[in-house]
């Protein structure tokens, strides 16, 4: 298992327009990426936490590579101000 997890501090005003962006970003890498185990959403104020879980870092990279994650990022990059992303390997099982 690959788990990522990201944490956006969004542009004051500019929620309302990202999240439902992130939802159908999650919603359709859930249903369309066989690698995708699990894709929560969510949000206290401005800020946006996501934690994805995935098969492997192969998985995850085929996410990053994705046409629908590729349309997102152009549209969300503009109402983000702040993005930290951490990755974690699975140790044990």
């Amino acid at each position: 298992m690959y788990a990522v997890t990201v944490t956006f501090r969004i542009h004051p005003g500019q929620k309302d327009s990202f999240l439902p962006a992130m939802i159908a970003n999650a919603r359709t890498s859930q249903k369309d990426e066989p690698g995708c185990q699990q894709f929560d959403v969510c949000h206290d104020g401005d800020e946006v936490f996501l934690y994805e879980l995935y098969d492997d870092r192969a998985a995850f990279d085929a996410h990053l590579a994705s046409a629908h994650f590729k349309a997102f990022d152009a549209v969300v990059t503009p109402m983000i101000a702040e993005k930290h992303i951490r990755l974690f390997e699975e140790v044990i099982r």
